[in-house]
């Protein structure tokens, strides 16, 4: 799996005119999936999200995690980050898993996340969303497992 995450100071999905995701300071996690993932890499995904150290201590320094600060999470479903862009002009999608699969793996993801903190939305898999946000910093990662 894929995420690419954002430190936020705030951040919304919107789909038509309804919001269905907001937070105020947190991360941003843009979730791609691949067709070879399955439930340890949603595992591993949600231990770092949970955990990477990205937000600053008292020294300035990023050695907090979301589970230290308490910090919202937002998690939006994006298959193109599963993309193969290695040649050519237009992206390949033959490496994102089929979209029965990366739904799956998104609602299995979305359910440990609500499961183990206790500030999480989410966008909508399959929707046309538009997704705003402030990037704190700017702080940006790419994480894969």
């Amino acid at each position: 799996m894929i995420a690419l995450i954002q430190r936020v100071t705030e951040a919304r999905v919107d789909v038509d005119d309804r919001c269905t995701g907001r937070i105020e300071a947190g991360l941003l996690a843009l979730i791609g999936v691949q067709p070879d993932d399955g439930a340890p890499q949603v595992e591993r995904l949600l231990q770092k999200l949970l955990g990477y150290r990205v937000f600053s201590d008292s020294e300035g320094r990023m050695n907090l995690a979301l589970k230290d600060t308490g910090g919202g999470l937002l998690l939006v479903p994006q298959f193109t980050l599963a993309a193969d862009t290695g040649s050519g002009l237009r992206p390949s999608f033959s490496t994102a898993a089929p979209p029965a699969l990366g739904r799956q793996r998104f609602d299995e993801l979305l359910a440990l996340a609500r499961a183990r903190h206790p500030r999480v939305e989410a966008g909508e898999f399959g929707a046309h969303m538009r997704v705003s946000l402030v990037n704190d910093g700017p702080v940006t990662f790419w994480l894969e497992t």
